[in-house]
């Protein structure tokens, strides 16, 4: 396939009108050796050939999808001058676009006032979010599900604060018995609520534990890192809608906009819906605050260089296409929860397969059929090798056997853990290319079933 690059003839003429915003200075050119630049870059094109085909609509793997040409223009444009919005005054104007386009995200789910920033990515922002939880409830239990990002365990080993995992249902939701028999021991200060687990895509029941929230008293932080920007689309069902509906209400939201908001990585955000918060984050560093009496992103934040390219990439983004139901981005997220749907009807009606969880956002699990889960396990792995030799390229996800044994009738138990095929549909290009995987894939396990 070819590399969009028709857009490069933009990017010059942006250069120009970026040049002229330094007209008065003394004349200066920085001196490039242009032959050795070239043959080292070309080298790396060379290297970077190596690659899973990430941004083809045949890649289907893991939350992986190339940012937007008008993002990937942004932020190498603003790397010609590579401000550090830690502080105004080595990110004037980035630092100004920086809160602009938080305030964007913020207001996504509702919030008119708020306390966020951009972080270089979901882990970082977790990790600010838990800590300002810590601090206003000293001593006590962080819980998440068991389909949680790993990273919120390893966070509270890194904070001192003690965690623990939830069991799931069958749907892969945080389970709200459970919940409830945790919340009756009165040590839990804080509950991450996943909207959109990383294996699955499950969204946990909000909600109801709004309302155990109302009887108990802790933090609702709610890790919508892969799935936050759903709540711009009008097709999920009734459950996982009334979620997103009520996100409005929690404490604390982290979202990756590197993820469905077309950015280039790292590219997170944290926001605290009481911006009192921030009096954690206070300090004082006059070294790099020299000039201005503005708030700094750097006194709301543990990071302190930050990219200025990536606020600018960001805000461009949103300029082109606001972050608002019904506009581009609703709409391309719209295409690939229907292109998952879609997946997973197929996989319903053909009986080579088991069809696992009824997929929530664009991610879709299954297996195929066998009797055994360990042989379910060796049949996913060489389907997902025989699909990527047709250039379909899934993932795999080794899943709890507790997930699927209500589903799954006649499949004998013998280990704990089960290895299932997985694909990401996060490209709006993927319900076009239903027929082309689709067909793939049925190669693939065709060669596989008749060896």
């Amino acid at each position: 396939m070819r590399m969009e690059r028709y857009s490069l003839d933009i990017l010059k003429d942006a250069l120009r009108r970026l040049e002229k915003g330094f007209q008065g200075l003394p004349e200066f050119t920085p001196s490039v050796e242009t032959g050795a630049l070239r043959n080292v870059l070309l080298e790396v094109a060379e290297r970077m050939g190596n690659n899973y085909p990430y941004h083809h609509p045949m890649y289907i793997g893991q939350m992986i999808k190339p940012p937007h040409p008008i993002a990937r223009l942004a932020y190498a444009l603003t790397l010609w001058i590579n401000p550090n919005n830690h502080a105004i005054d080595g990110g004037r104007a980035s630092s100004a676009m920086e809160k602009e386009a938080v305030a964007e995200l913020a207001s996504m789910f509702g919030w008119k006032t708020h306390l966020g920033h951009l972080c270089s990515g979901g882990t970082i922002a977790n990790l600010e979010a838990l800590w300002i939880a810590g601090n206003l409830n000293p001593g006590k239990k962080v819980i998440a599900s068991q389909q949680a990002h790993y990273t919120h365990e390893r966070i509270c080993r890194v904070l001192k604060l003690p965690f623990e995992f939830i069991p799931c249902d069958c749907q892969a939701h945080m389970d709200l018995d459970a919940l409830k028999a945790l919340l009756a021991e009165g040590d839990i200060g804080t509950v991450v609520v996943t909207i959109g687990t990383t294996a699955t895509g499950s969204v946990d029941p909000l909600p109801e534990i709004l309302k155990l929230q109302s009887q108990h008293d802790f933090r609702i932080h709610a890790d919508a890192a892969y799935g936050g920007f759903f709540i711009l689309v009008d097709n999920l069902d009734s459950k996982t809608l009334s979620t997103f509906q009520c996100l409005s209400d929690v404490d604390s939201i982290v979202i990756d906009p590197h993820k469905h908001g077309l950015q280039p990585y790292g590219c997170g955000c944290v926001l605290f819906k009481d911006p009192a918060v921030g009096r954690f984050y206070k300090h004082d560093s006059p070294y790099t605050y020299f000039s201005s009496n503005e708030l700094h992103l750097g006194k709301i934040s543990l990071e302190c260089s930050r990219p200025g390219a990536s606020a600018v990439a960001l805000w461009a983004t949103q300029r082109l296409y606001p972050f608002v139901p019904g506009g581009k981005l609703g709409s391309d997220l719209r295409k690939s929860r229907k292109a998952a749907i879609k997946l997973f009807e197929m996989l319903q009606n053909d009986s080579r397969f088991m069809a696992t969880l009824t997929p929530e956002l664009d991610i879709v699990v299954w297996a195929p059929k066998a009797k055994r889960a360990s042989e379910v396990s060796y049949l996913s792995k060489a389907i997902f090798e025989a699909a990527a030799a047709e250039d379909l390229h899934m993932a795999i996800a080794n899943l709890p056997c507790s997930l699927f044994m209500d589903q799954w009738k006649g499949v004998q138990w013998d280990q704990d853990d089960v290895t299932c095929l997985r694909s990401c549909l996060m490209k709006p290009e993927h319900l076009e290319w239903i027929g082309h995987i689709w067909q793939a894939l049925d190669l693939a396990t065709n060669r596989v079933l008749n060896r």
